[in-house]
């Protein structure tokens, strides 16, 4: 399925207004530019054992903007994950990072899976 398609069935069964579908539209590019920065900083950042905590903090900080943020997020997750599976990733690692994924959707602090002696710059 087209991802339009996908948004558009998505709008219709999230029963958006007309006027509220730039809203969820706005945050789930803003939700999506979140989890772009948290992958980008987990890269930069090169740090042992912060996976999880910059998968929280991209989910996180997507959930904040609202309902397509939370909606981008989720896409964005999954998506990683499958990925990862189909190319033989372990299934453990992935129920690892879905629940930091969900944690940080869910609102609740992603420092919780912060590493010891991560650079506060994230």
């Amino acid at each position: 399925m087209k991802l339009s398609t996908g948004i558009i069935l998505c709008l219709l069964v999230l029963g958006v207004n007309s006027q509220g579908w730039y809203q969820f539209m706005k945050e789930a590019g803003q939700g999506a530019r979140d989890m772009w920065h948290a992958y980008s900083d987990m890269k930069e950042a090169n740090w042992k054992n912060s996976d999880k905590y910059f998968h929280a903090r991209g989910n996180y900080d997507a959930a904040q903007r609202g309902p397509g943020g939370v909606w981008a997020a989720e896409k964005i997750s999954n998506a990683r994950e499958a990925i990862q599976k189909f190319t033989g990733h372990g299934a453990e690692d992935s129920r690892a990072d879905q629940f930091a994924n969900k944690w940080g959707r869910n609102g609740k602090d992603p420092n919780y899976f912060r590493p010891k002696g991560l650079p506060k710059k994230y």
